[in-house]
């Protein structure tokens, strides 16, 4: 049981650093990051989001 509730604390942890979709941090990360290394649907949310 501790196991678990530690795994699960981990993924809030981490989840909770990662910058919301669409916002200006989430924009700034993107045009960063290799387009190479988007997926369909952060280029998909990056063209919603950031450019239009």
């Amino acid at each position: 049981m501790k196991k678990l509730t530690a795994t699960i604390g981990l993924l809030l942890v981490l989840t909770a650093c990662a910058p919301a979709v669409g916002s200006k941090e989430w924009c700034e990360s993107m045009k960063e990051k290799p387009k190479g290394d988007w997926t369909a649907e952060e280029a998909k949310d990056f063209a919603k989001h950031c450019v239009f």
